[in-house]
């Protein structure tokens, strides 16, 4: 029974890996269709591989039965310098969604940010999800996402730090691992 196992939120374990491509690769599919499921499976195997370990931060949801939800910090390279990461993808177990499991994880990763000296965290995704969590829409015109966004409602961002997130300004440069247009 999901209500008597703890959650626990914390950084993967390396031996989690194949686990967590799975999750991503078997959610994206159930709510997108296989094609889907294969494009963000493999963003996260190319975000574990590819990416250095100063760059990216994943964290986990875990119960009694292993990984149920997790979610993926890259860092977000913008014309100032700033310390800023962007949050995707996320995936909650399908049959777990609905618990508040992926916006109990969110926060505790944006915590774990915050205690980095992260200054920002922006996201391209549902902005009524995100807006649960404290992002809210941000203009392209003033924070550039680094490639052409098919739905620009979904580019949001949130301020860790006292000042307003406009001040951050510029193109953004993502890891090589999002370095594509499919993602946007």
């Amino acid at each position: 029974m999901h209500g008597s196992e703890e959650l626990r939120f914390r950084h993967h374990q390396a031996d989690e890996v194949t686990a967590i491509v799975q999750l991503f690769a078997s959610v994206f599919a159930a709510s997108a269709g296989e094609a889907e499921g294969a494009l963000i499976g493999g963003l996260a195997e190319k975000l574990f591989t590819t990416t250095d370990a100063s760059d990216l931060f994943n964290l986990v949801a875990v119960d009694d039965g292993g990984v149920v939800a997790s979610l993926f910090f890259s860092r977000l390279h913008v014309s100032d310098e700033s310390e800023v990461f962007i949050l995707g993808p996320v995936a909650v177990q399908t049959d777990r969604q609905g618990e508040g499991i992926g916006r109990a994880l969110i926060t505790h990763g944006l915590a774990d940010l915050v205690s980095r000296g992260v200054q920002a965290v922006l996201t391209y995704g549902d902005p009524k999800f995100y807006g649960k969590v404290g992002f809210r829409q941000l203009s392209p015109t003033v924070i550039k996402a680094p490639f052409q966004l098919s739905q620009p409602e979904g580019w949001l961002g949130q301020s860790l730090v006292e000042h307003a997130i406009e001040s951050l300004s510029g193109q953004c440069r993502c890891v090589d691992a999002l370095n594509d247009p499919a993602f946007w």
